[in-house]
């Protein structure tokens, strides 16, 4: 018959089914409860400077790599152009950032850290550190090399 599904398998003597479905043990709800823990500790050490992971990240690139453009700023904080130009505009509400024109092309833009923003995030390099090793703390130094390994794989 055209159109129609065909059947799955049956089990035969040798082959094991399938185990249950486990919302528990899916890597995207495994992955989601190990964000929630990052997030926490972020805010418990970081949020009283009235930072969201996302325009810490932002203000952290720019450290590294300072001035660059917006769309390159989207792609090192793996942020999506309408988030980023949102953190940004929030950034440079605050005077955290500002924008300067490109010294190759006057008509393009790089958004660099103010005096402000270096002196934020640059206080807050070390409590970010504490995030990374608090949110590691329940694995041995071994399973967070492999870890974070595993992880820059799958990103």
């Amino acid at each position: 018959m055209m159109g129609s599904a065909p059947k799955p398998p049956v089990p035969s003597a040798g082959m094991a089914e399938e185990p249950p479905y486990r919302l528990t043990e899916q890597v995207g709800h495994l992955l989601r409860r190990a964000h929630q823990r990052a997030s926490a500790i972020f805010q418990e050490r970081i949020g009283d400077r009235n930072l969201t992971p996302t325009q810490f990240a932002v203000l952290a690139t720019l450290l590294e790599n300072r001035p660059l453009s917006q769309n390159q700023l989207g792609r090192e904080t793996a942020m999506d152009p309408a988030t980023i130009q949102g953190v940004v505009a929030r950034l440079r509400e605050r005077g955290l950032v500002d924008r300067i024109p490109a010294p190759q092309d006057r008509r393009r833009f790089l958004i660099r850290l103010t005096d402000k923003g270096a002196a934020l995030v640059e206080s807050a390099v070390a409590d970010a550190r504490r995030v990374t090793q608090e949110t590691l703390a329940p694995l041995s130094r071994e399973e967070q090399a492999t870890f974070l390994a595993l992880l820059r794989k799958l990103g």
